[in-house]
């Protein structure tokens, strides 16, 4: 369903039965407290037995299990226009499913809410449709064609602008426009992912020249992602009230970066190298119905120019933001050998955004330019305003000068081989039930020189 047009469906703000936070499943982990995926939640996936050469198929986190989307259509226990949404959810991506629309969305949610529930006369049968998460094989949960990574964070812009350019730290046009940059789909992966350490030009200060080497600052980013349901046509672009209903969901991102070859890549035009050589997002993806009840107010610092008529609309004013919480670990290879915790790097929210869901899409389209389904947008590195809320380790260790200390007692200033980065995030308030995003993990591995590489071909 390329370049949908957008249409009035179910209002993803809306608070219905599924957010009801004394509903209780028949899966008894989703009940326990403190857990990522109660029966509130629900969020979606697609996977796999693992080791098996079974076909991808949609999936829900319920607990610790997965209810299986593929066996729970051949049961037929679902009807009416939830049972045309699960069939899409067969499928080795979600693509099909996110471009059905709000109105399917929320009537399969509703639906896998109702026989999910600790009374529902369908559990029995149900029982051979889960999977263990732990037994499991997780995949991106859709065919991303077009990635966009944005700046959303002015807490990040503001302290990475002052380390690249001290005496120009925030450039006049942040507060006005939505900035991005348009990131590469083809090296997105799953949690899990290991990558190589990338090399690319860098310049050390002071030298004549620039060399090719494998990046010595490598870092990471904490991010919230945005997956798009319905696209807009070439050419119509969505206004603010209704940009939320093109959104199927949010998951966790880890845009990794190259900070060295950054400095020196980066004008006139941006990332490139940096940037472009991995990104991984969480299995899950968290509906946007899923998050009403940790909707907040949005509004503007005094004195900061308020946002042009087509970024703003009484909805973002009332409850624009999202209130999830952030975090991120890391553990190197030392820690794990010795079973060394994770050390935690810093914790923040998303709902510091300078910029919301909402005005990305209505900025990013306000062109003209086309989304389509399983589309991704990336927040940016998300920041607080304190020293411990940032979101990657060239703010936490001012640009490598003030190296951290480990729980191992082992330092960093940057990424060394073997680390593995964990982001959390959640969401929770009193009279809810509090809903999770899993994680999103990786591992950088040692550079290796490619014996076949075109440098080497001579």
């Amino acid at each position: 369903m390329s370049g949908a047009q957008s249409h009035d469906g179910a209002d993803p703000q809306r608070l219905n039965a599924t957010h009801d936070p004394a509903l209780k499943s028949w899966v008894a982990a989703a009940n326990r407290p403190g857990g990522d995926f109660p029966i509130q939640n629900l969020p979606f996936g697609v996977f796999r037995r693992a080791g098996t050469p079974e076909f991808f198929r949609g999936g829900v986190a319920i607990g610790d299990q997965i209810l299986d989307l593929g066996a729970l259509h051949e049961l037929r226990q679902v009807s009416g226009s939830a049972a045309d949404a699960l069939a899409a959810c067969t499928e080795p991506t979600l693509n099909t499913f996110m471009a059905l629309g709000t109105d399917a969305w929320s009537a399969l949610r509703a639906a896998l809410s109702r026989l999910l529930r600790e009374d529902a006369k369908e559990a029995p049968t149900l029982r051979s449709a889960l999977v263990a998460q732990a037994g499991a094989e997780f995949t991106v949960p859709a065919r991303i064609g077009d990635y966009t990574d944005f700046y959303a964070s002015i807490y990040h812009a503001t302290t990475v602008g002052g380390l690249f350019r001290p005496d120009n730290p925030l450039l006049p046009n942040y507060k006005w426009v939505p900035i991005a940059y348009h990131g590469r789909a083809g090296s997105i992966r799953v949690s899990g992912q290991e990558f190589r350490r990338p090399q690319g030009q860098v310049k050390a200060a002071g030298a004549e020249c620039p060399e090719l080497a494998p990046t010595r600052r490598l870092d990471y980013e904490l991010e919230v992602g945005v997956f798009i349901g319905t696209g807009n046509a070439l050419g119509h672009p969505v206004s603010m009230d209704r940009a939320e209903q093109h959104i199927f969901g949010l998951c966790l991102l880890n845009d990794w970066s190259a900070r060295d070859v950054q400095a020196w890549e980066y004008q006139p035009l941006g990332p490139f190298l940096a940037k472009n050589f991995a990104t991984t997002v969480s299995p899950w993806i968290v509906t946007l119905e899923a998050l009403a009840p940790y909707r907040t107010p949005w509004s503007r610092p005094a004195g900061d120019p308020q946002p042009l008529g087509y970024l703003d609309s009484p909805q973002l004013r009332q409850s624009g933001a999202i209130d999830i919480q952030l975090e991120a670990y890391i553990d190197t290879a030392q820690m794990r050998a010795a079973g060394t915790p994770s050390h935690r790097l810093s914790h923040s929210s998303f709902r510091h955004s300078y910029w919301t869901v909402a005005q990305m899409i209505a900025h990013h389209t306000v062109n003209g330019c086309n989304l389509e389904a399983g589309d991704l947008l990336g927040s940016g590195t998300q920041s607080g305003p304190g020293a411990d809320e940032a979101g990657s380790l060239l703010e936490l260790t001012v640009s490598g000068k003030v190296p951290l200390t480990l729980t191992s007692g082992e330092t960093r200033a940057f990424l060394a081989d073997g680390d593995r980065v964990t982001l959390r995030g959640w969401c929770e308030k009193p009279g809810y039930a509090r809903v999770g995003f899993g994680e999103v993990a990786g591992t950088v591995l040692p550079f290796i020189q490619d014996p076949k590489s075109d440098q080497n071909a001579k």
